[in-house]
Order: C-alpha cells, then structure tokens, then sequence
C-alpha cells in the first residue's frame, strides 16, 4: 500500500524523534487520533516513563499519556531500528547554538543519519526542528540520499516550522494552523496529509518549498524579539524619564488599530526567541548581508539582565548596602510564566551575574526544584554551578535584603510576598495595583 492509501485509511505508523516539549505532544496528539506512534529518544530516562504512562511535561496530562500508552497507540524506544517499521517520521530535535552564536545543528543531522540507515520507499520524513533557511535540502536530504533513495520519488521530505508555546493552555498542537513546505508539491501534499490526521485540513497552509518554511518560523520568532527588543529600550529611557512604561503600553494598548502590546522584562528566554535571530544572522553572511537590526534587537534583549542586575545594585546602594554578601533572592528561575523549562532564562543569567557581583544569591520556583548552570564563569569570575530552590515562607523573605520578582508565576502570592519583603525589584511588573507602605518596590 502506497503512503497516501495508508494516511487515508488512517493505518499509517508515525514516529517522533526527539521526545521534548515539542517532540512528545506531538506524538500524544497522533496517539490520541488512534495512530500508531513511535517515540524515539536518545535520553533512556523519557522513555522509561513514557512506557510507564508518566509525563515529565506539564503541556501533557499524564491521565491522557497513560490512556494512550495502555490502549498501545503510544510506545517508546531508543532503538532507532525500530523506524524500519515507520510511514512518518518526524524531527523533533533541539537546534541550540555555540558560544559564538553559530548554529549547531549535531542533533539534526545525527537524527538523519539514522534514519538514512532504515530509509524505505514511500517513508515520508518531516523536520520541525528550528533552523535556518537551507537546513532541510543543504543538510538533511544529501544524509537521506546517500542511501540511493531518490526524494520526491522514492521517499518523501518536508519542513514544518514547530509552533508549540509551552504553558498556552488556548493554543496548542491540534488547533494551531500549521505551515508545510516540501521538496517538491507531491512531498508538500503527502505532509499536509499527514498533518491532516490531527489537524484540522483547514488550517494547514502550504508553502512552495522547505526554505519558505523554515524562514516562516524565524519570521515569527525574530518578530517578537524586534518589539520586545523596542518596548525593553523604551523602558529604560521611561526610566531615566520618570515615566512609568507600564502605564504607556496600557494607554497606547486602547488604539484599536496599528499597535500591538509587547512588555518590558529581565530578558528573554527559552529555545526560539534568544537562539533564532542569530540563527538568520549567520546564514545571512553566506549572501554577504548583515542583518543589523535583527541583531541589535537581540543584544537589547541580551542585555536586559545585566540591565536588572544594575537596578538591583543602585536599589542597595540607596539603602547603604553593597551587592558584596548581600543576600538576594531571585523568584522564578524558569523563562516564562508557569512553566518548568528553564532553558536560557535570564532569571538564571541574572542568578550568574549578581553571584559573580559577590551577592549571596538563590531562587524560589516551585516548577523548577534544582538548576544546573552550565557556564559558570562570568566575566572571568566563578560561580555557583549548582542551586536549589528554597522554600518560600516569611523567614525567608525577611532574612534577604532584596528579592527580585523575575517571572510572575500565578501562584506567587505577590501581596504576601510585598508586605514580608525588604526591598523588592519588580521585573515583570507583578506588584501592580498593590499598595505598598514606603519606598520599597522599584520596577525596571
């Protein structure tokens, strides 16, 4: 039976590489929709729980993982043999980049070099994975030809940008149009089909080729790190001014045309928004363009913890207190607001700076129990590389002589925190409305 027989008659056996915060709710979505899926992941640990029905992800309910495991239209493996048996493959991988800001993308092409070793006829392979423009044809396709296999003839390959945002409860896998671009449109028609099989065929939009897809997702992302980069430079000039930002974006928000809210912050993290800018940027100097303002935008936004950082500094020195040995704490350690992913968060990059400063720095996050910093060296000063989050209680906040609010998580207490609390610097503008006794809430 030929793939599109096999899509339309839903007997297709799908596999996801890379089981993640994109990686495995994909693979619950097709388990849900009574397609045999494959998970596949390198980490022993994931799959471990996975085949005991045990989510590491709050994006996945464990009651809907454990269903589809028993009912055995979920399992998991490290055995990538296993894709011999597979219709679909997708990539789901993480594309960090090096301390030089160059893309690395080893988890991509190790992914395909795998699957190169159990390519079949009629095998469709699908790269979510961001990455910039020329990754799928430049990358992935000479790996899976070498093989002998034809693309476009013999087996089949697109890109579809990911668009998961980890703690959306509104918007998620099913219901998010998605964006397919293939090799040729028959590698197009045979992913959007696919798709189809979760998502509503509406809402899948086809572009003519891999590369439109994969500079869609960078559009996206740099787009948001553009504003954000523009609403974090007007605050600190509102700053100097003594103009309360917050109170600009919520009277420029009442023009019910040509403006879009984007707020100030400690920074920017997570996997796309801090990675993808430089990501286009060193493509771009292949063709000898420099994207400046893209990267400008993403050193604004670089820039916003050491930006805290300094704030927390002068907040002290008003006090006649030094940052050396004072005793910070940071709350929330996760890139954004109730999640647990704490990669590139300026939370911890913030944590690095004020330790190498002298302070006597830790955190409280209740979806984040322990961090693990990887550079602990800044500005040639050594930090600490290994922290746990304390408990929050009032003996806490009294013994420190300054906590800084760096991710609002909703169930953060923030009266409570502000009436037991010293000093506090309020990054994410949590203390709104709150009415605090003296001069003891200062904002970036």
């Amino acid at each position: 039976m030929r793939l599109k027989e096999k899509i339309e008659s839903r007997t297709v056996r799908v596999a996801v590489i890379g089981l993640g915060y994109v990686g495995l709710p994909l693979a619950l979505e097709f388990a849900k929709a009574k397609i045999k899926t494959l998970g596949v992941d390198i980490d022993k640990a994931k799959v471990e729980q996975i085949s005991r029905g045990v989510s590491y992800i709050p994006d996945v309910p464990g009651g809907e993982l454990q269903q589809v495991v028993s009912a055995g239209y979920l399992s998991a493996t490290s055995d990538f043999s296993r894709l011999s048996e597979i219709d679909g493959v997708f990539i789901c991988v993480p594309t960090p980049f090096t301390k030089a800001k160059a893309p690395d993308i080893h988890y991509i092409t190790d992914a395909s070099a795998e699957i190169a070793k159990y390519l079949h006829p009629e095998q469709l392979i699908i790269l979510q994975s961001t990455t910039y423009p020329g990754t799928t044809e430049e990358e992935v396709l000479p790996i899976l030809e070498r093989t002998g296999l034809a693309a476009g003839k013999d087996f089949y390959l697109a890109f579809s940008p990911e668009r998961i945002d980890p703690g959306n409860r509104k918007y998620g896998v099913k219901n998010t149009p998605k964006v397919v671009g293939g090799l040729t449109p028959r590698d197009t028609e045979l992913a959007g089909a696919i798709f189809s099989l979760i998502i509503d065929p509406q809402q899948i939009y086809p572009v003519s080729c891999p590369r439109s897809a994969e500079m869609c997702k960078l559009l996206e992302n740099i787009f948001r790190s553009v504003n954000i980069a523009l609403v974090n430079e007007l605050m600190q000039l509102a700053d100097r001014m003594g103009i309360d930002i917050w109170e600009v974006i919520d009277a420029a928000s009442t023009k019910p045309f040509g403006f879009m809210p984007f707020y100030p912050g400690p920074g920017v993290g997570g996997h796309c928004i801090p990675v993808d800018p430089y990501y286009l940027s060193w493509k771009a100097r292949e063709y000898d363009f420099y994207t400046k303002f893209i990267e400008l935008a993403a050193e604004v936004n670089q820039s916003m913890p050491h930006y805290t950082a300094s704030k927390v500094v002068d907040v002290l020195n008003q006090r006649d207190k030094s940052i050396k040995d004072a005793k910070v704490l940071i709350l929330g350690a996760a890139f954004k607001r109730d999640i647990d992913d704490p990669r590139n968060s300026p939370a911890l990059e913030l944590l690095k700076i004020l330790d190498a400063k002298g302070a006597q720095v830790s955190y409280h996050d209740p979806y984040v129990p322990e961090v693990h910093l990887k550079d602990t060296i800044h500005h040639s000063k050594p930090v600490h590389p290994y922290h746990r989050s304390l408990d929050l209680d009032e003996k806490t906040l009294a013994g420190m002589d300054c906590v800084v609010i760096a991710v609002n998580h909703s169930v953060f207490d923030i009266p409570w925190i502000v009436k037991h609390s010293a000093i506090i610097v309020d990054a994410q503008n949590a203390t709104r409305g709150i009415d605090v006794s003296g001069d003891r809430v200062f904002k970036i």
